[in-house]
C-alpha cells in the first residue's frame, strides 16, 4: 500500500475515532449493565415469590380492574406479558390519559394467581431506566437517538478504516505482540491494536445493530402512517372508543385469528402503538426466533370485533432481530459474559486511543519547543557572532 494511501487511511480513523469517542464510551458504560438488565432488576427489586405458570383462575378482566383501583382516574395505556421471565404476572402502564408522556406513566405488576397487585412502581426514572434512556437516546428523544445513530455509522468507518491501517502497520511484527521494553505510548499503541482487531468482529455487529436499532421509531411512524392508516382506515374522523368490550374476549380473538402465536402487549385505543378506536394485541411466535417476529392484531373495543391482522414490513422484522444481537440477551449468561468482556475491551480500546492522540500532540509540542528554542539559540549565536566581526 502507498505511503500516500496510508495517510489517507490514518486520518480517516483518526478523525472518524475522535468525533464518535466520548459518544462511544458513553454508549459502552451504559450498555454494560443493560446487558444484565434483568439480573440487575432481580437484585434491586424486593424477593417476591415465585408464581405458577398454570393457567390462572381469575380473569383478565378482573386482573386489570383490581390494577385500575389502585390508582383511580387514570385510564390504561398497556398491557404486557413476559412468560419466560415472569411468568404468572401481568404489566399494566397507567397514565392520566392514552396520549401521556413516558415520564408520567406509572407501572403496576399484577399476580395472575391472586389477582393482587405484586408491585406498584412510582412514575419515576431508577437506575435501569437512566441508564436506558442515555444508551438509547442521551434524554434527547429521537433527535438524541438520530445523532446516536450517526455516532454509530462513525464507529463503523472508524473499525473498518482500522482495519484497513491494521495490515500494512503489523506486516513487520508478530501477532499479539506488545512492546513493553519501548516508551508507554508504543505499549499503548500495542495495546490498543490488539484488542481493537480481537473485538473487531464484535463491535461491528453491536454497532451495526445499534445503528439499525436507532432507526426503530422514524420505521414505526412510517408504519404507523402506511399499513397501520390502511388497517384503520375505515375508521377514520370517529371519535375515540369511550367504552370497552371484555379485554379476556379481545385475547381470544387475536388468538383464533393467529394459531400457535401468544399474546405479548396489548396497546389500548389512543396510544401511540394502537388507533383512536382498537385494542391492538401483539402476537409473537414461541420459538427463540420467531419470539422476535410480531404480528399486530386490531381488535374494535367497543365490540370486540377483529377487523384486522397483518405481518409487519419488513423493516420492522429486522430491526426487531437486530434488538438481541445488539445486547447479547439470546444465548443466556454466558453470551452476556462475553458481551460484557468484549464491551469492556472496547472501552479500553477508546481510552487508549484518546491517550494516544493526546500523548502524540504533547510529543508533537515538545518537539515544536525544542526546535524553537535551538532557532532562538542558533539566531542569538548568529546575532554575537556579527557583534564580534563589527
Amino acid at each position: 500500500m502507498k505511503a500516500s494511501t496510508i495517510r489517507n487511511w490514518f486520518n480517516i480513523h483518526k478523525w472518524t475515532s475522535l468525533i464518535c469517542t466520548i459518544f462511544l464510551l458513553m454508549l459502552c458504560v451504559t450498555g454494560l449493565p443493560l446487558v444484565f438488565h434483568d439480573e440487575i432488576e432481580h437484585l434491586l427489586e424486593e424477593e417476591t415469590a415465585v408464581i405458577s405458570s398454570a393457567a390462572s383462575q381469575h380473569s383478565k378482566d378482573n386482573i386489570l380492574r383490581n390494577a385500575m383501583n389502585q390508582l383511580p382516574g387514570k385510564e390504561v395505556k398497556y398491557i404486557f406479558w413476559d412468560q419466560e421471565e415472569h411468568p404468572g404476572q401481568m404489566f399494566v402502564t397507567l397514565a392520566d390519559s392514552s396520549e401521556a408522556p413516558i415520564e408520567a406513566d406509572h407501572y403496576i405488576t399484577m399476580n395472575e394467581q391472586t389477582a393482587g397487585v405484586m408491585e406498584s412502581a412510582p412514575a419515576e426514572l431508577d437506575f435501569m431506566m437512566v441508564m436506558y434512556y442515555l444508551h438509547v437516546n442521551m434524554f434527547m428523544g429521537v433527535p438524541g437517538k438520530l445523532f446516536l445513530g450517526f455516532m454509530g455509522l462513525l464507529f463503523m468507518v472508524a473499525i473498518i478504516s482500522g482495519v484497513v491501517l491494521y495490515g500494512p502497520i503489523m506486516k513487520r511484527f508478530d501477532f499479539g505482540m506488545i512492546r513493553t521494553e519501548k516508551s508507554s505510548r508504543l505499549r499503548w499503541l500495542d495495546l490498543h491494536n490488539l484488542l481493537g482487531i480481537i473485538t473487531f468482529a464484535w463491535a461491528s455487529v453491536v454497532g451495526l445493530t445499534g445503528v439499525i436499532n436507532t432507526l426503530a421509531e422514524p420505521a414505526i411512524d412510517r408504519w404507523r402512517a402506511s399499513d397501520l392508516s390502511e388497517m384503520v382506515a375505515a375508521y377514520e374522523g370517529q371519535p375515540k372508543v369511550s367504552t370497552f368490550s371484555s379485554l379476556d374476549a379481545a385475547l381470544e380473538t387475536a388468538r383464533n385469528a393467529a394459531p400457535g402465536m401468544e399474546v405479548s402487549f396489548v396497546a389500548y385505543p389512543g396510544t401511540l402503538y394502537s388507533s383512536k378506536h382498537h385494542y391492538a394485541v401483539y402476537m409473537i411466535g414461541t420459538t427463540p426466533l420467531t419470539s422476535r417476529i410480531i404480528k399486530p392484531a386490531l381488535i374494535y373495543a367497543s365490540t370486540g370485533e377483529l377487523t384486522a391482522i397483518r405481518d409487519l414490513p419488513w423493516y420492522l422484522k429486522t430491526i426487531l432481530i437486530s434488538q438481541p444481537f445488539h445486547f447479547g440477551d439470546y444465548g443466556g449468561m454466558p453470551m452476556k459474559v462475553i458481551w460484557a468482556i468484549f464491551d469492556i475491551a472496547t472501552i479500553i480500546v477508546l481510552i487508549s486511543g484518546l491517550y494516544l492522540w493526546i500523548a502524540r500532540r504533547k510529543a508533537r509540542s515538545a518537539q515544536l519547543s525544542r526546535l524553537l528554542e535551538q532557532y532562538e539559540s542558533l539566531t542569538l549565536s548568529q546575532s554575537l557572532l556579527q557583534e564580534d566581526v563589527k
